[in-house]
């Protein structure tokens, strides 16, 4: 190197060397948890149909089969702020009087907040079923489930993820929450799902699996997950979201950032839901009622849902746009926007929300 360069170089390598090292990117693959039971989202027994074939609705009556929750804890609240009113009361008794009872304070505000921790099992597609049930017997329009939960078993996800889907069901994962594994399955089916908390996901493990080798193994798993796909198919989530739970060990967890909620299909509206309201709206109400009912919904989006704002200000500027875009409409008039937007009219840390 010419002598002459040589200062130059020295430089250069010293403002090199005294640059800040670039900050890493966040993992987003972890170990579980230590206190998990078992690693993976469990699958076991026969492989669950392609659709289940109809049957009589055993809720229909008040003499409801005998169910035990046993797979975690359930909490009834008629109000949605949980920072101020916390988690409300146990739901033990699954009975018809038992449920009805626990609902019944409910039907003045309009609204079920039902809080469940625990593992996805049979116990708690019961449990979802019962509650939305009650809530239509008393006219309670609005369900939220408010999940914690770290997993389960698969085909008891998809069965409990279809019930939700039938019944309209807002979903939170609360900033101290998370939705591990099977429970992804749940979230995939809300109306609309609201995500402050830790969603991750992993392979399927059999429980009661007799293979050997990887092609046994593979041939076990192959029916379920192309039971997975279908599930998150109709329910507006990509199956992209099963293929990649296929490279993920059951002993790790890839958590997904908030773009690949969203990308996935599995933050905010529903996207198939919200294709069959926009169908009926049209039918009911016709195509200039649904157009400023978008127009609306994005003016409060842009003007009135901004993080820290009272919800007092929420309130009275989401009232002043529903007058400027003309609601409440004479020939819909209960297809309101403010009750359309109800379960979202609130900004990032207001009350009421994840």
């Amino acid at each position: 190197m010419p002598k002459h360069l040589f200062p130059f170089v020295l430089v250069a390598c010293l403002g090199a060397c005294q640059q800040e090292p670039p900050a890493e990117a966040p993992a987003t693959i972890i170990d579980m948890p230590a206190n998990t039971e078992q690693g993976g989202a469990l699958s076991g027994g026969p492989t669950p149909p392609p659709a289940a074939a109809p049957k009589t609705d055993v809720l229909e009556g008040t003499d409801w089969p005998k169910v035990e929750l046993a797979s975690g804890e359930a909490f009834v609240s008629c109000d949605l702020d949980y920072a101020a009113k916390g988690d409300g009361e146990p739901l033990v008794d699954l009975s018809y009087t038992g449920v009805t009872a626990a609902l019944e304070p409910c039907k003045e505000a309009g609204v079920v907040r039902l809080r469940y921790q625990g593992k996805i099992a049979t116990d708690f597609t019961a449990l979802v079923e019962r509650v939305a049930n009650a809530a239509t017997r008393l006219h309670i329009g609005r369900h939220v489930l408010d999940l914690d939960s770290s997993g389960g078993h698969v085909e008891d996800a998809m069965k409990a993820g279809d019930a939700i889907g039938a019944s309209q069901w807002t979903l939170w994962v609360r900033d101290d929450a998370i939705c591990h594994s099977a429970c992804v399955l749940i979230l995939a089916a809300g109306d609309s799902r609201q995500v402050a908390g830790k969603v991750g996901i992993h392979r399927m493990i059999r429980v009661d699996s007799t293979a050997t080798t990887r092609t046994e193994l593979s041939q076990e798993l192959r029916e379920v997950y192309a039971q997975m796909k279908e599930y998150l198919e109709r329910n507006g989530a990509s199956v992209a979201v099963a293929d990649l739970m296929m490279t993920v060990p059951n002993r790790k967890l890839r958590l997904l950032t908030e773009e690949e909620l969203q990308e996935y299909g599995l933050e905010g509206a529903n996207a198939v839901q919200d294709d069959l309201e926009r169908i009926q709206l049209t039918r009911k109400c016709g195509e200039d009622f649904v157009r400023r009912k978008d127009d609306f919904s994005r003016s409060y989006d842009r003007e009135c849902a901004q993080p820290g704002k009272a919800l007092e200000e929420v309130d009275q500027c989401a009232a002043e746009l529903e007058r400027k875009f003309g609601f409440p409409d004479e020939s819909c008039p209960a297809e309101s926007p403010l009750s359309w937007q109800a379960d979202t009219m609130r900004g990032d840390g207001q009350a009421g929300t994840p």
